[in-house]
């Protein structure tokens, strides 16, 4: 008994190719219309999410730029406020060392003006020349009294600043006594004190001169009652 065939068993091998190729051109076909399906969707929504992303990127820069600027503004407050202190400090510092630069003078010109006015004026004769011979003995530490002096002046030149004696001993042997108290070259020389004019006619250096060589022979001026 002949089997009972299909209707595959039938068809030759060219009619199974061309089947075969059919199904293969069916199958691309159908996976072209799925694939460009999910593709588009895929598509869509990476695009959905670059363009979701990109406004938040931007926004980010944006932050950063506004964050960057507000950051500098900062800097440069604190560096004005940092110069304006600055020039205060020096202001203030110029200041006060201007003050007591000025307060200095101010001290020493009233200090001066003091001193000057403490400063004896001394009168231009006899009296004036003894009483500042005896503030410089009085300095020095040299005896002698205004009566003492005065009266030793009076005997020995009559108060004459000038008064030289040319006749006696010392005159002989070429130093003659000179002056108010008339004290010869080589004495007034060796007792002169610092501080007066190194001039025997100078009547202040000749009373302090002479006074100090009779306080170191005769204890003072005052013990003086003659020729010394």
């Amino acid at each position: 008994m002949p089997k009972h065939r299909t209707a595959g068993q039938y068809l030759t091998k060219s009619q199974k190719i061309s089947m075969a190729g059919v199904g293969v051109l069916g199958a691309a076909a159908l996976a072209v219309s799925v694939v460009p399906g999910n593709a588009s969707e895929t598509s869509q929504s990476a695009t959905t999410e670059v363009a979701a992303a990109a406004p938040v990127a931007f926004t980010v820069n944006k932050d950063v730029q506004t964050t960057v600027a507000k950051q500098h503004a900062a800097a440069a407050k604190d560096a004005d406020a940092a110069a304006k202190k600055a020039k205060a400090e020096a202001d203030a510092k110029a200041k006060a060392e201007a003050e007591a630069k000025a307060k200095k003078e101010r001290e020493q010109k009233e200090a001066a003006s003091r001193a000057a006015a403490r400063k004896p004026v001394y009168a231009n004769n006899l009296d004036g020349w003894i009483r500042q011979a005896l503030d410089i003995m009085k300095r020095e530490g040299i005896p002698g009294t205004y009566n003492g002096i005065y009266k030793n002046v009076m005997r020995e030149s009559s108060g004459n600043p000038n008064a030289i004696n040319n006749w006696d001993i010392n005159a002989q042997n070429g130093v003659p006594s000179i002056g108010l108290l008339q004290i010869i070259k080589p004495t007034f020389d060796a007792y002169h004190v610092d501080g007066t004019e190194h001039n025997q006619y100078n009547p202040v250096s000749n009373i302090v001169a002479a006074s100090n060589y009779a306080a170191d022979r005769y204890g003072s001026i005052d013990n003086v009652n003659s020729a010394y």
